[in-house]
């Protein structure tokens, strides 16, 4: 039995032998023996971060034509080009990417509940989403670290991930093991089109700046001594961090949690000190750029808008040219805020930093003259940015105002900064309280005239900057609050000699949420004046656009405010390829709104030109993030905010144009940046925390 069993066996092992031997003759694949040539070329790390099971399905593919000769995310370049050469390929440099961590919670985040269940975040995480009170944060348990196939991750003393730079591959695993999207893989060009997402580590002064600077990254940097750090973390976001130094009126500042303890932290200082440090060093940052895409992109104006678009173009690898109609770049910012704020020669070296990125420049060219929307394209642009401003001053809407003698307030500045020496006589009112009217009034005072401000409502309710109004009284600017312009009165040559107003009192609130102004019946009075200058607002001015002039027809969609249409996500207008940004598409508003949207304007125009569609995330960040927005703080410890310097007084300061303030001293700066809480969405160091308001070391945040 046992015999026959064994010949039966052995009868059918050599029948199937002799099958397979003719079915090997028959069925033979010859596998090519490139595989084998490029898996000897491969570090053999089996890690799969490229995709592929292991080295030998890495090499296939390769092999196939469905993978690059850079997918091995451990090989370096001298293994990538040896592949590409063995294949007959170009090898094209990939950018540099690291994985990188947004949440700074940790062990500050406050736990929801008590968590005994298996140690991975993946598994916490399908319990009510993990215990962490942040619905955003770290979970803490290490998943990412255990799922690194190269040791770059480790848990950090404050419950975080830490990555190592020099381990990173950048092979997404610890991406693909974190259920929250704490981690990611991330290069210059990943970071430069970010755009704040409701999942991010968002603190509230980040959620309510226009650029979207990391604020308290920058502010860790400096606390930590990392200058250079700081200042190239702006410059993501930022590419005039000079400039916004010293004009920014900081909404930042208003969301700062620290204000609920004592007063906000001084972030705007902390800006201009990095800034101001590389301005005075004599040198410059090295700032990168993607590899050079070959794609021409078109700037119509060389204002903060249209800078901020064109640096991060070139950033992202394009070719944009600068086409303005003034002698100079700069727009508002060189034209309209004085040299007393914000000296030329400080501007003139920021700018010339973005353009010895590569930005070509075209001066004196005005658009609708020199060139058109079709021209350019006809040119080869592929994308054309419009960023024109508001250069149109508002009337007063009283007889008389164009008697000579009346300048607007926007007139007024540009034909000074134009070195025009426009005529003042002792005797000067400024109408409006915004900060052009301020600018225009203390600029007058410098040129030698008796200043009075006359504004329809109250102090209080002034939109200037606060510290442009105290400024203007330290120098002697009056003021004239509760009146309003009825008429110009002329002499016989039809110049303006004095201004005729109302007197004024507060009604109910309107559309912005202040009271309006109400004509007092009766009230009227007169104040002589050798120059009056209306500032109560600017509009654009749309002529450049019409193709008959201003009979013509438009190709653009346009308000009744007489600004440009637009997505408000992807800023392009209803012609394809054709975007905008900045005043000339909200009206006038703040420097750094512009420079923000400029850079969400290139975003746009990056990606219709690399990949004929915008991305919107869903959950990108349009308005602030309510939950993160408390005023109970745990901070007992009351710090003494820092002061700005003034860098002259009395009849110096009153007499010329010489800036007037100064940055904070590297004491200061360093004070001031340890006033802040580190805040992320609802973490923040507190006074329970202990050891939260030590030093931390950067690496480990």
């Amino acid at each position: 039995m046992i015999l026959t069993s064994g010949l039966t066996l052995l009868g059918i092992g050599l029948g199937a032998a002799g099958i397979l031997g003719i079915a090997s003759k028959l069925l033979y694949v010859k596998e090519d023996p490139r595989i084998a040539e490029v898996e000897g070329l491969l570090p053999g790390a089996n890690c799969g971060g490229c995709g592929f099971p292991g080295c030998s399905g890495a090499a296939a593919a390769i092999v196939a034509g469905k993978a690059q000769a850079t997918v091995c995310v451990v090989s370096d370049a001298e293994g990538h080009r040896a592949i590409a050469a063995l294949m007959g390929q170009e090898v094209l440099e990939r950018e540099p990417e690291l994985a990188v961590r947004d949440c700074t919670g940790g062990d500050r985040a406050d736990e929801a509940f008590h968590y005994e269940g298996v140690l991975d975040c993946r598994a916490a995480h399908l319990l009510y989403g993990g215990s962490k009170s942040c619905p955003e944060g770290c979970l803490g348990l290490g998943s990412c670290v255990r799922a690194c196939p190269f040791d770059a991750i480790r848990m950090g003393p404050r419950g975080l991930p830490v990555i190592d730079p020099a381990q990173c591959k950048a092979c997404g695993n610890c991406v693909d093991a974190c259920p929250r999207g704490v981690i990611a893989v991330s290069g210059m060009s990943a970071r430069l089109l970010h755009l704040n997402q409701t999942t991010d580590c968002l603190a509230p002064c980040r959620q309510k700046c226009p650029a979207q600077i990391n604020i308290p990254r920058y502010i860790e940097q400096v606390k930590a001594g990392d200058y250079d750090g700081a200042l190239m973390t702006i410059r993501e976001r930022n590419p005039l961090p000079v400039t916004c130094g010293r004009v920014c009126p900081r909404p930042c500042e208003t969301q700062c949690r620290r204000q609920h303890v004592d007063s906000p932290v001084g972030i705007n200082m902390l800006k201009r000190f990095v800034a101001d440090r590389e301005l005075r060093s004599g040198k410059r940052l090295p700032v990168p750029c993607a590899r050079d895409t070959g794609k021409k992109a078109a700037i119509i104006g060389g204002g903060p808008a249209g800078l901020s678009c064109a640096y991060f173009l070139r950033r992202l690898g394009h070719s944009p040219t600068i086409f303005e109609a003034q002698p100079h770049l700069g727009g508002q910012t060189r034209y309209g805020i004085p040299e007393y704020r914000l000296p030329k020669a400080d501007l003139d070296w920021e700018i010339q930093g973005i353009l010895d990125l590569g930005v070509e420049t075209r001066m004196n060219t005005k658009f609708g003259k020199d060139f058109t929307i079709e021209s350019l394209k006809a040119e080869g642009f592929e994308t054309i940015f419009i960023g024109i401003g508001a250069w149109q001053a508002s009337g007063m809407y009283a007889e008389g105002e164009d008697l000579q003698g009346v300048m607007g307030g926007i007139e007024f500045l540009t034909a000074h900064a134009l070195g025009q020496k426009p005529e003042t006589g002792d005797r000067v009112i400024v109408v409006g309280g915004g900060n052009t009217a301020i600018d225009a009034a203390r600029t007058c005072v410098r040129l030698g005239a008796d200043v009075t401000l006359m504004y329809r409502r109250t102090r209080k309710e002034m939109p200037a900057n606060e510290e442009e109004i105290v400024g203007a009284e330290e120098e002697g600017v009056k003021f004239l609050f509760l009146a309003a312009p009825a008429k110009v009165v002329g002499d016989e040559s039809g110049r303006a000699t004095a201004l005729e107003y109302y007197e004024m009192e507060l009604g109910e609130p309107d559309d912005s949420g202040r009271r309006r102004p109400v004509k007092k019946e009766g009230s009227e009075k007169r104040m002589p004046a050798s120059l009056i200058i209306p500032a109560i607002g600017q509009k654009p001015d749309l002529t450049c656009l019409y193709e008959d002039g201003d009979a013509g027809t438009c190709p653009l969609e346009t308000t009744r405010w007489q600004t440009i249409v637009a997505d408000p996500d992807t800023f392009q207008t209803i012609i394809p390829g054709v975007f905008t940004a900045g005043d000339v598409y909200t009206g006038p508003d703040l420097v750094v709104s512009a420079i923000g949207d400029g850079r969400k304007a290139a975003r746009s125009m990056h990606y219709v030109m690399t990949q004929g569609a915008i991305p919107i995330p869903p959950a990108t960040q349009k308005g602030m993030i309510a939950y993160s927005l408390f005023k109970e703080i745990d901070v007992e410890e009351r710090k003494q905010r820092a002061v700005m310097p003034h860098l002259r007084h009395g009849d110096e300061r009153n007499r010329t144009f010489g800036e007037v303030e100064g940055a904070l001293s590297e004491t200061e700066a360093l004070a001031e940046a340890d006033r802040c809480l580190r805040c992320g969405l609802v973490c923040y160091d507190r006074d329970s925390a202990g050891e939260a308001r030590h030093f931390i070391n950067p690496a480990d945040l």
